[in-house]
């Protein structure tokens, strides 16, 4: 096959740009890409916080970071990293404004075939009520006009850690009571996964908190419900979240990055969503939702009894 720029190898790029429990969301969407083009040159425009596990994932040539400014000295150097790319096709996995502004950046041409949302894109994909549908389903919409199809697990099996250097024995649980600092709605109740940690403790089943440093009121407040728990909050690495994740005996989460993390590693887990993470965005091939209108319904019993009805571990 003949490329866009007149190479035997053709150049394709994709765009994801995050947010952290997105890059983990799309990564069934990354290997069946990687796999159609297993012969092309396959580069990741993401962001720079994202960029090292891209590049663990060994599912790319080239790795790409988007400086993120909104000035117009930023679209300028996005404009010359794109161009110099010499893409012959670009799937915008974002597919919002900003990057459908990109498409614009290629102006006054050549353009490469161009899959996502921008208006004038080769093939677009816009459709009624596209923002609702769930993330995996968009993509799986989306990539279908090239015959690629996104396997229904990641194979996450690049992503691992020694967690020996944490002394915690099994059987433990990892609670994940945190969610993005702008979305509190996304919660359960803190006061409830103390609850819950207790209720498992007194099972023998160690609680452990993990979050990062914004999350560190969150699990005081958990460990000093249940003295037995063990706050990880901000001292683990996403290779070591991994590691911890497969030696579980389950986990419970709110809708957050950390969860469709675990998740996807294949941890048993349990989603804590209320109406405000409509629509359901999840993809593991253990996890289970567990979902009320809003988060005053969701009782520590009902939590802990769904907990026990998750597939097992490994």
């Amino acid at each position: 096959m003949t490329g866009t720029y007149g190479n035997s190898r053709r150049r394709i790029l994709i765009i994801k740009l995050g947010a952290f429990g997105d890059f983990f969301l799309a990564q069934t969407a990354f290997s069946a890409i990687r796999r159609h083009h297993a012969a092309d040159h396959l580069s990741l425009l993401t962001l720079p916080s994202l960029a090292p596990l891209a590049r663990l994932s060994g599912l790319f040539d080239e790795v790409l970071e988007d400086p993120r400014g909104r000035s117009l000295g930023a679209y300028g150097r996005v404009r010359r990293l794109l161009r110099a790319g010499r893409f012959d096709r670009v799937y915008d996995l974002q597919a919002q404004p900003r990057t459908d502004r990109y498409f614009w950046l290629f102006a006054p041409g050549p353009w490469p075939e161009w899959s996502g949302t921008a208006w004038g894109a080769s093939h677009r994909d816009q459709y009624a009520g596209r923002r609702k549908v769930p993330v995996i389903e968009r993509y799986t919409r989306q990539l279908a006009p090239f015959g690629i199809v996104p396997d229904g697990i990641p194979d996450l099996s690049w992503l691992d850690a020694d967690t020996g250097r944490f002394g915690i024995a099994a059987p433990y649980a990892l609670l994940i009571p945190g969610s993005s600092p702008g979305r509190p709605d996304k919660r359960w109740p803190v006061e409830r996964y103390g609850e819950l940690a207790v209720a498992l403790a007194v099972r023998g089943i160690t609680p452990v908190v993990l979050g990062t440093a914004i999350e560190a009121d969150l699990a005081r407040a958990i460990t000093t419900a249940c003295p037995e728990a063990v706050d990880l909050t901000n001292r683990t690495s996403v290779p070591e979240i991994a590691g911890l994740a497969r030696r579980a005996w389950a986990t419970v989460g709110n809708d957050t990055g950390p969860t469709h993390l675990i998740a996807a590693v294949g941890c048993p887990t349990l989603g804590l969503y209320c109406d405000a993470s409509v629509p359901i965005h999840a993809n593991g091939p253990r996890m289970v939702i567990h979902h009320r209108p809003g988060f005053v319904e969701m009782g520590v019993a009902g939590v802990l009894a769904a907990v026990d009805a998750l597939p097992p571990n490994r």
